[in-house]
C-alpha cells in the first residue's frame, strides 16, 4: 500500500539514525506487565492510538487515518509513537519525512517497548530484516501479550521464509482478538505457502467477512484468486477478481487510486488461461478507469503503456504477430520519448518477441 512505499523511500537514512539513538538511550529495564505501556498520559493521544491500531488491522488507510494519527500528536507533542503513526499513513514520502525523524527524535524518552518496537519497524522497511528480526524476537518474549508484536513478527517471519513460526504468531493475534481480518489473511497467505489451497480460502473468506461494509481489502480478494489460479479454477479467480473491482468502486476507493490495476489482473487470468481474446477488453476497459482518474499525466501514459503490453501479448497468442508488433512498436516510441523512467520499463518489450 502507499503508506509503506512512503516509509521506505527514506527508510535506510532513517534507519541509521534510529540506531545511533537507541544505542545513546541504553537498554532500559522492561517495565512489569505483559503488553506495552506508551510514553503519553494523554487520553486523546492514547484513544488516536488504539484507533490507527485497529484500522491498520481492519485494512483502513489513507487521509482519514492520517488525520487520526495527527490527533496523537497534536495532544501530545512528544510522544514518539504518534509520530511514528503519523509518517506511516503520511500522503507522500516528503510528508512523512518529519514526523519520521521527530520519531526517532523522541526514541530516548519513549517508553520500552514503543522504543524498541519503532526501531524494528523502521528497519523492517528500509529493507533490513534480519537486524530486526532479533528486536522483534526479544519483544516478543518480554511483551508476549502485545498484539502489536505478534503481528509484526509474523510478518517478518514468513518474509524470512519461518513460515511455522509465522503461523504460530497469526494464530495467536487471531487468539488474542478476533475480530480484525488482517490477522486472518496473513494465515491465508501462509496456507497458500503450504499449498493447502482450500484452507487458505476459508482465511481469505473470514477476512471478508471480518471486513467493514465499505472497505474492499487487497490481501484477501487477491490471496482468494491466487488460491484458485494455483489450483487451475481460473473462471473462480475471475469472478473473485469481478467481485473485487465491483466492491472497490462502491467503496470509493478509486476516488484515491483507479481501479485499472484489478482490471489488468483479469485480463492477465484470461491470457494466461489461454484466452487472450477475452482478455483484450480488460486491458482497454481498466484504462477508461484511469482517463477518468486525478493521475499525473506521466502516471496516465505509463498505464496507457501497459494497454499496449497487454494487447500485445494477446494478439501475439491469437497469431496476429503483426498487430502484436506495432504494439510493442507503440511501447518502443513511448519508451523512447520517457527519458530514464521510460528506459527503465524497456525490459516489458522483450516479453512480445517469446510470446
Amino acid at each position: 500500500m502507499k503508506f509503506r512505499t512512503t516509509l521506505k523511500t527514506v527508510g535506510v537514512a532513517i534507519a541509521v539514525v534510529i540506531v545511533a539513538a537507541v544505542s545513546t538511550a541504553g537498554a532500559s529495564a522492561a517495565p512489569a506487565g505483559k503488553k506495552f505501556t506508551w510514553s503519553t498520559t494523554s487520553p486523546v493521544a492514547l484513544e488516536a492510538t488504539a484507533q490507527v491500531i485497529r484500522a491498520t488491522e481492519t485494512f483502513q488507510f489513507g487521509p482519514p487515518i492520517f488525520a487520526i494519527a495527527k490527533k496523537a500528536v497534536d495532544a501530545d507533542p512528544n510522544y514518539a509513537f504518534g509520530y511514528y503513526l503519523c509518517a506511516t499513513y503520511a500522503a507522500s514520502p516528503a510528508e512523512a519525512k518529519p514526523f519520521q525523524e521527530k520519531a526517532v527524535e523522541l526514541l530516548k524518552n519513549a517508553s520500552d517497548g514503543e522504543r524498541r518496537y519503532i526501531e524494528a519497524v523502521f528497519l523492517v522497511r528500509s529493507q533490513q530484516a534480519d537486524k530486526a528480526l532479533p528486536i522483534l524476537q526479544d519483544l516478543h518474549k518480554t511483551y508476549p501479550d502485545e498484539r502489536l508484536v505478534m503481528m509484526m513478527l509474523g510478518q517478518v517471519s514468513l518474509n524470512t521464509g519461518d513460515v511455522a513460526t509465522a503461523k504460530h504468531l497469526f494464530e495467536m493475534a487471531v487468539k488474542a482478538d478476533n475480530t480484525t481480518p488482517r490477522a486472518m489473511s496473513f494465515l491465508g497467505n501462509v496456507n497458500i505457502l503450504q499449498g493447502d489451497y482450500a484452507a487458505a480460502r476459508k482465511q481469505y473468506q473470514h477476512a471478508l467477512k471480518a471486513s467493514t461494509a465499505n472497505i474492499a481489502p487487497f490481501g484477501p480478494y487477491t490471496g482468494l484468486a491466487y488460491s484458485y489460479i494455483y489450483e487451475g479454477k481460473y473462471d473462480d479467480a475471475i469472478a473473485t477478481l469481478k467481485q473485487w473491482k465491483d466492491n472497490y468502486v462502491k467503496a470509493g476507493n478509486n476516488a484515491n487510486f483507479p481501479e485499472v490495476f484489478i482490471w489488468n489482473a483479469i485480463g492477465r487470468v484470461y491470457l494466461e488461461s489461454g484466452r487472450p481474446a477475452e482478455a483484450i477488453p480488460f486491458y482497454e476497459g481498466g484504462y477508461k478507469s484511469v482517463e477518468a482518474s486525478s493521475l499525473e499525466a506521466i502516471e496516465k501514459q505509463i498505464w496507457y503503456g501497459r494497454v499496449h503490453h497487454g494487447k500485445g501479448r494477446a494478439l501475439a497468442k491469437l497469431g496476429k504477430h503483426q498487430e502484436a508488433w506495432a504494439e510493442a512498436e507503440a511501447i518502443k516510441k513511448m519508451i523512447d520519448e520517457g527519458g530514464e523512467r521510460g528506459r527503465n520499463s524497456s525490459t516489458r518489450i522483450t516479453t512480445l518477441r517469446d510470446t
